[in-house]
């Protein structure tokens, strides 16, 4: 396992409220762990502990067999983050934020200007990060937390306020550093990202955590597994959703195939979003 997590609890009162209630779990190597749920669930507190942000006050957890509590320089050689609010030195230029930063490591580093055109901003690389827009300044964030070539990479919430475009552009950095084996720790309310991004969900809601599987599992498990059917009957176009589950739904729509006489057709498979609130009773929100 690269990242292991028993028990964990941490409140922010010390009065027996806790922001993080007793959560546990693992996430294996080369694996993009979802952690989901609204604002407030605990996400972003479980990820400060792990990445050293926060002390840990209860419970156990360990990424790549060091213990998070006694984090080091080799700790924080070995691991990424990118933060959801941009917190990036505003004098400096977008060249010189990378360069100050991969200068504090003591393992090799990636080129700033390969990190700048591989996020879309290398035309402002001499320009100070005070005057990026808040997009180029999420975007420099995301290229900071892979100067060190992380093993181990903590995404919060990585395409929030980004245009389709840029978006896209960042899943797909994403998924290319999964395919090389990077561990990835991504916390989010977007299920949409979480649905294309993640090998396993975990739903957390007021601390704690609901459930955890595969958004494939999920949709099998709780979906209605419905197909829409439009097909012509007597000139006109007929709309009709039939059920996998109901013999009679069935047996219609394999005589509907037999005639040909259908003109769209269209599983449909409930969303994450559909399943949390199914299982948690809460909104993303």
């Amino acid at each position: 396992m690269m990242i292991e997590v028993s028990g964990l609890y941490h409140s922010y009162t010390k009065d027996g409220q806790y922001a993080v209630n007793g959560v546990s779990f693992n996430i294996n190597e080369g694996e993009i762990f979802g952690f989901l749920g609204p604002n407030g669930a605990g996400k972003s507190t479980t990820q400060k502990i792990l990445t050293g942000l926060l002390p840990l006050q209860r419970g156990s957890a360990r990424i790549d067999g060091r213990d998070v509590s006694k984090p080091d320089s080799d700790f924080y050689n070995m691991i990424g983050v990118s933060f959801e609010q941009p917190n990036l030195y505003r004098k400096l230029t977008g060249f010189e934020n990378l360069d100050y930063f991969r200068r504090m490591y003591d393992v090799p580093t990636e080129d700033p200007m390969k990190l700048l055109r591989m996020v879309g901003i290398e035309d402002a690389a001499s320009k100070r990060a005070g005057e990026y827009s808040k997009g180029m300044q999420q975007r420099l964030v995301f290229a900071r937390s892979l100067v060190n070539k992380p093993k181990i990479w903590f995404l919060d919430e990585p395409v929030s306020g980004l245009d389709p475009a840029t978006s896209a552009a960042i899943k797909e950095i994403i998924k290319q550093k999964k395919r090389e084996g990077t561990t990835i720790f991504l916390t989010t309310h977007n299920m949409h990202v979480a649905d294309e991004l993640c090998d396993r969900v975990a739903f957390i809601v007021a601390g704690e955590i609901s459930l955890i599987d595969s958004p494939r599992n999920l949709k099998l498990q709780y979906g209605e597994r419905i197909v829409d059917v439009e097909y012509k009957l007597n000139g006109t176009i007929q709309k009709e959703g039939l059920s996998m589950i109901m013999e009679e739904d069935r047996r219609k729509l394999n005589d509907l195939i037999r005639e040909g006489s259908i003109e769209t057709m269209h599983s449909k498979e409930a969303t994450l979003e559909e399943i949390f609130i199914r299982v948690t009773g809460r909104e993303l929100r």
